[in-house]
């Protein structure tokens, strides 16, 4: 067995779904344990819970109690638990047999004693992730002038390290060792920091656009891969989850997935609505939410079909192509930490995070 402090997965019933998302995203470990004043497991909360939840229009601020008792009317209404005299072979068996990551270790009473990942009981080796991946690393970088006149905005310092650095370290430790790095702009300066990718612990190849082609044209250079491509955008800072994200792609048996972003936006005034001349209702500085394009994708082999050899195509062009031939593209809620750096605001935020420990440095 583990030996962790286990309390940090600990949540009640009176927590709410943001609290359960903060519980999450400070455990790194893909779920959060729901438990009485003495450590019984109640029940779990899960990174695919937290997910689904918030795409069917969960309010942050409602209790986990609601979730539990709505996760009860499911296919597997009770956590799957072990005790501390479990064999690796059995838990091994039990995450294959019900399609999990995690198991709760519990005593003879009931109560959370550990905690069991997948990630504990296998190899690195075993733990890679049958992706491929793509970072889009050709733009200009004209909003975040005079920084990048001279420099690449995949190279720019987050903290003490390069923001693409970053981005290849995150992928390396989901288990993705094969990234392709698209470039144009100052491509030599990507290739010289970055090499073969050796150093970093990944196989490194570069893609060169004489050309930009777009977020997906791009993709049309490479040969068609045999897995699923996972394709981010070079200027996204974020901690997601890849391998939560690859399992929500294959679960709804999507063509594509597109990572999306919950935004808010508060409208300043009263919004009228009218029918003809006549006032209908009145809603006082309502808040709209939508989910906007992070800029992170999974695309299925079989999409490069619908993608042309040199030629232009962004990312958004592409989803409609597949909605117009009625394939199955998925949103995959984001919840963790996430940050487009497309301005100097959007920088100067992310070198404050490092420095707030909002983002791991």
């Amino acid at each position: 067995m583990m030996t962790r402090k286990i309390e940090t997965f600990f949540i009640s019933p009176q927590s709410s779904l943001r609290q359960a998302i903060e519980c999450l995203n400070k455990n790194a470990k893909g779920i959060a344990l729901v438990v009485d004043d003495e450590a019984r497991l109640l029940g779990t909360v899960t990174d695919g819970d937290v997910r689904r939840a918030i795409l069917a229009g969960n309010d942050l601020d409602s209790s986990v109690d609601e979730l539990l008792k709505n996760k009860a009317t499911t296919y597997y209404p009770k956590p799957i638990t072990v005790s501390p005299r479990a064999e690796r072979s059995e838990m091994l068996g039990l995450m294959k047999e019900y399609v999990i990551h995690q198991l709760p270790v519990l005593d003879d009473d009931g109560r959370v004693i550990d905690l069991v990942t997948m990630d504990d009981l296998l190899t690195e080796d075993e733990q890679a992730l049958p992706l491929q991946a793509v970072v889009m690393a050709g733009g200009f970088g004209t909003r975040l002038r005079p920084l990048t006149e001279d420099l690449p905005k995949p190279l720019l310092l987050v903290g003490d390290r390069p923001l693409l650095e970053r981005t290849i370290e995150q992928l390396r430790q989901a288990g993705i060792r094969n990234v392709n790095i698209t470039t144009h702009f100052m491509a030599e300066k990507i290739k010289q920091h970055f090499g073969n990718g050796n150093v970093f612990g990944v196989d490194i190849n570069y893609v060169e656009e004489t050309t930009p082609l777009g977020t997906a044209g791009a993709l049309g250079l490479m040969d068609i891969p045999q897995d699923p491509l996972l394709v981010i955008n070079g200027d996204i800072l974020t901690q997601v989850n890849f391998r939560a994200m690859l399992a929500f792609h294959r679960q709804n048996h999507a063509a594509l997935t597109v990572a999306v972003r919950r935004f808010e936006f508060k409208v300043p005034y009263g919004v009228i609505q009218s029918e003809g001349p006549y006032v209908k209702g009145l809603s006082e500085k309502p808040v709209m939410n939508f989910f906007v394009n992070a800029g992170i994708y999974l695309l299925e082999p079989s999409v490069y079909q619908y993608i042309q050899p040199d030629q232009h195509l962004d990312m958004t062009e592409l989803i409609q192509i597949l909605l117009n031939h009625d394939k199955k593209v998925a949103s995959f809620p984001i919840v963790e930490y996430w940050l487009d750096i497309g301005q100097h605001t959007d920088y100067e935020q992310a070198q404050q995070d490092i420095k707030d420990g909002r983002l791991h440095s």
